[in-house]
């Protein structure tokens, strides 16, 4: 149950074609033997003319084998019956077990399940993502076609799927390929870059939604399985391992990302398919795999984004086609320098240097000026831009804060309430990302794995 039934490399080498489990005889008994000789030749037989044999030669080859044949039989349990006085013959003895099967349980969040029945239970809720899409022109101006998979889950009835941003966001067609081998076009609802998540739906109905867990209650050590469409070719496939780090803060491009860390075997085209506890419950979307460092090879280090941070987000994207609620400041800055210090004889020498304040935004409604540090945001402190993006991540539009700001040679706070990003300001982010792949600026990135852009080999 629940494998590749149609494989074409599954065939037998057995000669009466028997499949794996069937008993059947491999060399006939001493009786039968008997009686076959004595039933006299079923065909003529040609006469041989004799050879000269190196006697000495096979003497040692026969003893070598009987040794063999007795040692494999000894170490290895297998019962390999000598015929003797007592008229037995030779035999091999096969396993009589029959195959296992596996349950498929409804995912309660209660029943903790074997690797297979969580697979059993969630396979149909998978599917692999096939993208095509332009990556700027060729000499003769010719538009460059590029093909990319990667993995996503179903997560409503009628069609809306989960998957990475990264994996859909330069997309001129999207096909999703379902475990019964369904096949659909698919539609991009929306995503976000700063998280990873994107939205696209198929017209189907009755699909097998998954069933979302608690990421918070995940422990360093839980077991968990990855199911996915590794490579793009794979489809379908899991790997399993632990936890091995709860809130890992990774940077990818100055982008910071609260993920799960996990030793499950993760590759390029497993980004976007979910991340199983042993419940069967979803509790991450797998992003990436920190496949290399440098020039040394690196292992088992997978990543997932935690469900419960972008839940929310999710439906809102499926709602409105973009995250409403997403916190915006309204600053043009930068990360503040130990030369920038000294030319502006300034006393602190990280930060966020404010360079513009947006016009009736939230910055300009706190007060906030051009020239000003930002130092702290409530009790985190920033030393860089990467970390002030990072900060936001944990507040919504309409949350208040207090910032420590430098001004002038002194250092002062201010009460902020953040605005939310205009719609369309993320539209346009998306069209220009879009645009600027297309252009061939910034390169088109192979959605298998992003980690494998960013850390890999490029």
């Amino acid at each position: 149950m629940y494998n590749d039934e149609q494989n074409l490399y599954h065939y037998t080498y057995r000669k009466d074609g028997s499949e794996p489990g069937q008993r059947y005889d491999a060399h006939p008994t001493v009786d039968e033997q008997i009686h076959n000789y004595q039933a006299g030749p079923q065909q003529p037989v040609q006469e041989m003319k004799p050879v000269k044999k190196n006697r000495m030669g096979l003497k040692i080859t026969a003893l070598a084998l009987c040794c063999a044949l007795l040692g494999g039989a000894v170490g290895g349990g297998v019962a390999w019956a000598v015929g003797g006085s007592g008229g037995n013959g030779t035999e091999v003895n096969v396993s009589s077990r029959p195959a296992a099967q596996v349950s498929v349980h409804t995912v309660d969040g209660q029943t903790a399940m074997s690797d297979a029945e969580v697979y059993a239970a969630g396979v149909n809720s998978v599917v692999s993502i096939n993208v095509t899409g332009t990556s700027g022109y060729n000499f003769f101006g010719q538009a460059v076609q590029t093909a990319s998979a990667g993995s996503g889950f179903v997560l409503t009835k009628d069609g809306f799927i989960v998957t990475n941003y990264h994996v859909v966001k330069d997309a001129d067609t999207v096909k999703v390929t379902m475990y019964n081998g369904d096949e659909y076009d698919a539609r991009y609802v929306g995503g976000d870059e700063d998280y990873d998540i994107a939205v696209i739906k198929v017209d189907a109905a009755d699909l097998q939604p998954v069933t979302l867990g608690d990421s918070d209650d995940l422990n360093v050590g839980d077991h968990v399985l990855a199911v996915g469409n590794p490579l793009g070719e794979l489809t379908f496939s899991m790997s399993g391992g632990m936890v091995s780090c709860v809130n890992r803060a990774i940077n990818v491009d100055g982008t910071p990302f609260n993920m799960i860390q996990t030793d499950a075997s993760i590759n390029p085209g497993n980004s976007g398919g979910p991340m199983f506890n042993q419940y069967g419950e979803v509790v991450g979307i797998v992003s990436a795999k920190y496949s290399s460092t440098g020039n040394e090879s690196v292992e088992g280090l997978g990543f997932a984004i935690p469900i419960n941070d972008v839940f929310a987000m999710i439906q809102d994207i499926m709602t409105n086609g973009y995250v409403t609620n997403k916190p915006y400041l309204g600053i043009t800055g930068g990360t503040m320098t130990e030369q920038m210090a000294a030319q502006y004889r300034y006393d602190v020498k990280s930060g966020v240097f404010v360079y513009s304040v947006e016009e009736g935004k939230a910055a300009d409604k706190a007060g906030l000026r051009m020239g000003d540090v930002i130092t702290k945001v409530d009790d985190h402190d920033i030393k860089t831009m990467e970390d002030l993006t990072a900060v936001k991540k944990q507040y919504a539009a309409g949350d208040t804060v207090t910032l420590t700001v430098y001004r002038s040679g002194e250092t002062m706070t201010v009460e902020l309430t953040w605005d939310a990003v205009p719609a369309e300001q993320q539209v346009q982010e998306d069209t220009q990302s879009s645009q600027n792949n297309s252009q061939g600026n910034g390169g088109y990135v192979d959605p298998n794995d992003l980690f494998e852009y960013f850390f890999g080999r490029r």
